[in-house]
């Protein structure tokens, strides 16, 4: 399996219902603490009950892919080979609680980025959905089924776009707070531990015919 993917292309309907449900998960602010443009590996510490969350939901039968914008990498901030060592130590810090991420997307473009390659407008930026589309039918993944969790409400939007429900882990990243039917997600959380107990409760509510 190939990790560590960027949209190339222009972003296409999903036309058939997948095998899988997915959490997508949003990285800085969510899945680690958001030190701003950071690809130190060193620097990288995971939020607090992200590990035990993550391995509840992967138990329960969750695919669990990262679905991150990086404008850092237009903004002239770092390059787009730097992304792979910070998927590295994610994945290194999560194996060791026993889980795996199944794939991890990125958008590196930002209409005002410095880099002229990457300054622009494009498909792929949340709250644009193409990269969970993408991911969708990368990995077979029924999108109504699944969820998107994230600390912005940008995050919110690209998973409604989508097809997902949405989860917004409330840690003061969002400040606009600007408002849209889609903007508005299913369920706000203090804290990843409170919104994978939210994913779960729905997913056994769902199971059991509730």
């Amino acid at each position: 399996m190939r990790l560590l993917r960027r949209n190339r292309r222009r972003p296409r309907s999903v036309h058939k219902m997948g095998r899988y449900h997915a959490v997508f998960l949003d990285k800085d602010g969510t899945l680690i603490e958001d030190v701003p443009y950071n690809v130190d590996p060193h620097k990288i510490r995971l939020m607090p009950g992200v590990a035990l969350g993550l391995r509840a939901l992967q138990d329960a039968g969750y695919r669990l892919i990262v679905v991150s914008n990086q404008s850092g990498v237009a903004r002239g901030y770092f390059a787009e080979t730097s992304l792979r060592a910070v998927f590295q130590r994610l994945q290194q810090l999560l194996a060791a609680t026993g889980v795996t991420l199944s794939d991890f997307y990125y958008c590196p473009h930002h209409p005002e980025g410095t880099v002229e390659r990457y300054a622009l407008g494009c498909h792929c930026r949340k709250p644009q959905p193409a990269l969970i589309l993408r991911a969708a039918r990368d990995h077979d993944v029924d999108l109504s089924r699944s969820w998107f969790v994230g600390d912005i409400l940008d995050d919110a939007e690209a998973g409604h776009r989508a097809g997902c429900r949405t989860i917004l882990v409330d840690v003061g990243s969002e400040t606009e707070w600007l408002d849209g039917s889609q903007r508005r997600p299913d369920y706000i959380a203090h804290n990843f531990a409170e919104a994978a107990r939210a994913i779960l409760a729905h997913h056994f509510s769902s199971s059991n015919g509730g």
